[in-house]
């Protein structure tokens, strides 16, 4: 795999500019986009002319076989061995590590790992500097993530074959999760929302054992996972027949969530990408109603950077796949939200998922 080549380029870039030596690389997901190591644990120590790959004996021959540009430490016995000695033969001085991601207890033993030879490295808190690099995706990340959407637009498109009388929030889940197993999906980037009646004004609910009610609103929120890169989508519908207050609140989230995808444009911040949806539900008196942001990054995590929230300085760029999720919850009815993945091409945004939202009633 020839891309990370590139990457390491580009991270170099960014490490010169904070004016590191050395980048220790925790984040699993961050280790991917470097390296193509998919283990669950690791390390990978980056320099301006070298990259290493440190991993414990779970993980040799996955290391050696995934990431061929990398030369490999054999961890045997933690940091406290491997990292000393590596950072001293490369000559690390100032050496940059994931303070986002590792814990106190983490950060904790890597100083322990460098104070026990009398070190002089710097130890250097740095902001995600792959994550960065992450947020602008190639042609096949974002095929990838095409794929992935198709799987969740497949299982939408078969929701009324799932959708059996008596079936509960839970059983839906499952249904929804086989399905898009059946289909190719690496597994659930997340646990899938499934929530009826006033269960759904949650945004985060907990799916229950409850069965779903005809003639209330049911709101679904899933993923699926392709080549390790993930969708998110929101669908809310309503079991049974149509509803003046589910018209009447469901019309509002989707006039807000049009209006954005017809006005986002590449070189506005999250803020203003996030009011534009926003002021169609304030005006609609419904603004208190809307309390989490507009959308998210969406590539290897579901919730990654840029993000697009009432604060966010985040410059959006041709490349970034995000979420657009505008909702309205309602204590003791229900909540309604709308989400799909998608791409700024050309300056303008590009649905990746296609699912149906014009007519919400089963």
């Amino acid at each position: 795999m020839k891309q990370p080549n590139t990457r390491l380029a580009l991270l170099r870039k960014l490490m010169a500019e904070n004016e590191l030596d050395g980048l220790l690389v925790s984040k699993p997901e961050n280790m991917f986009y470097l390296s193509s190591f998919t283990g669950g644990e690791g390390h990978l120590l980056i320099t301006q002319t070298q990259s290493f790959i440190a991993v414990d004996f779970r993980y040799y021959e996955q290391a050696e076989n995934e990431s061929l540009e990398y030369t490999l430490c054999k961890v045997t016995n933690g940091m406290s061995r491997w990292l000393p000695e590596l950072l001293s033969s490369e000559h690390i001085r100032r050496l940059g590590f994931e303070s986002f991601y590792i814990t106190f207890e983490e950060y904790s033993k890597l100083k322990a790992a460098l104070g026990e030879g009398g070190s002089d490295i710097l130890l250097t808190e740095t902001a995600d500097l792959a994550g960065k690099l992450r947020q602008i995706k190639s042609e096949k990340e974002i095929d990838d993530i095409k794929q992935a959407a198709a799987i969740g637009d497949a299982a939408f498109s078969a929701l009324p074959s799932l959708l059996k009388a008596g079936i509960t929030e839970q059983q839906l889940a499952w249904e929804l999760e086989k399905f898009m197993r059946n289909r190719g999906s690496q597994s659930m980037p997340f646990e899938i929302i499934a929530a009826t009646g006033a269960n759904s004004a949650l945004p985060h609910a907990q799916t229950r054992p409850v069965t779903i009610a005809y003639g209330q609103p049911l709101l679904m929120d899933y993923g699926a996972k392709a080549s390790w890169y993930v969708s998110d989508m929101t669908r809310t519908v309503l079991p049974g027949k149509p509803d003046s207050q589910f018209k009447k609140i469901y019309d509002i989230v989707l006039a807000a969530q049009q209006k954005a995808i017809d006005q986002i444009t590449s070189g506005m911040t999250g803020q203003e990408a996030d009011a534009i949806a926003r002021e169609v539900i304030e005006k609609a008196g419904y603004g208190a109603n809307f309390g989490h942001s507009l959308g998210h990054g969406v590539g290897l995590e579901v919730h990654e950077a840029p993000r697009l929230s009432p604060r966010s300085t985040d410059i959006l760029e041709d490349g970034m796949v995000f979420s657009i999720e505008p909702g309205i919850y309602l204590p003791g009815w229900g909540g309604i939200r709308i989400e799909d993945t998608c791409t700024l091409k050309n300056g303008k945004i590009e649905l990746l998922s296609k699912s149906d939202k014009q007519n919400p009633y089963i």
